[in-house]
């Protein structure tokens, strides 16, 4: 009970209330589990997207608890979502990566998250993305894999593999969220910056696991975030890099003593080291100094760091 107060405190004191241009007649649906909506269920309201729709469709999701495997496909282009409230509008499913499937094969990681976005331009809002299977191995709550997509003051709960920016194309931007999870709580090939947010470790454990591609100039971006938890004192790695490319950076950010002094992790693999890109830049807190981190990791000067814009990161697109 205590992780669930910090998170919804926080945001509750960072997102504001609905504002006058946010009341219903600007919306293109409205879903709403007690029947007062166009939709009882979120999978529904997807479905009556128009197939590559060029206007955006918006779609307002009343407070509840929907319990749905939900999937945007990629003819749902454009597609936003806005909660009425974002302690108490929450999309959940309870899949894992062992379960077994009708013909009793393990369904896999990927296949566990509780929402595949992959519409292009997808956008969300104050809503609350969950996977609550328990700490029961791989079980995704949200993923990524349209390009252009868009999270604003949500929060993502699981433990084990939270959030997947899975496309390897794919441009995502999370501002002001809340992430929580145990092991490779963030992992996976997109292009992604966190602007704002604040990660929640709830065990020791790793916080990132990329595995960008050569070619990407870009992986991981954490720029004025916090990294806090519940996970013992020196007990969480920043990040191990699940492909021998990764590359994650951290600027700016407060970073709380459940970190480990030597931040990163080779994953086992001492030639890893040579390839993964593990940097930070004027980071603070307890968890940061960089006297005591992995030689093979970098600290960026300030021509550095100031390369790291949106507009470097994320090209053509201004989310």
């Amino acid at each position: 009970m205590k992780l669930i107060s910090f998170s919804v405190c926080w945001l509750l004191s960072a997102v504001p209330a609905l504002s006058q241009t946010d009341t219903l007649p600007a919306f293109d649906m409205v879903v709403a589990a007690d029947g007062s909506g166009d939709f009882r269920q979120v999978q529904d309201a997807i479905n009556a997207v128009p197939p590559l729709r060029m206007k955006r469709t918006r779609i307002f999701i009343k407070n509840g608890i929907y319990k749905e495997k939900l999937t945007l496909p990629p003819t749902a282009t454009n597609v936003t979502f806005v909660g009425e409230d974002v302690a108490k509008t929450m999309l959940t499913f309870d899949d894992f990566a062992s379960r077994k499937n009708r013909f009793g094969e393990e369904i896999g990681t990927s296949a566990s998250a509780s929402f595949f976005i992959f519409g292009d331009g997808f956008e969300a809002r104050n809503i609350t993305f969950e996977n609550s299977a328990g700490p029961v191995g791989q079980a995704v709550a949200v993923r990524v894999d349209g390009d252009r997509v868009k999270f604003e003051n949500c929060r993502f709960l699981g433990n084990q593999d939270t959030l997947y920016p899975h496309g390897k194309n794919s441009r995502q931007y999370y501002k002001n969220c809340y992430i929580e999870g145990t092991v490779d709580c963030i992992f996976g090939w997109s292009t992604a910056v966190f602007d704002s947010c604040r990660i929640f470790c709830k065990t020791p454990g790793y916080i990132t696991a990329a595995s960008t591609e050569e070619q990407s100039r870009f992986g991981f971006v954490f720029r004025n975030c916090r990294i806090t938890g519940s996970a013992p004192e020196h007990s969480v790695y920043l990040g191990r890099p699940w492909r021998p490319f990764a590359k994650v950076v951290f600027i700016e950010c407060e970073l709380d003593k459940v970190l480990r002094p030597e931040g990163w992790h080779n994953w086992g693999k001492v030639e890893n080291e040579k390839t993964a890109f593990y940097a930070e830049y004027q980071n603070s807190g307890p968890g940061a100094p960089p006297d005591k981190r992995v030689t093979w990791s970098r600290q960026l000067t300030k021509a550095d760091a100031d390369g790291y814009t949106l507009a470097e990161i994320l090209g053509n697109w201004a989310p």
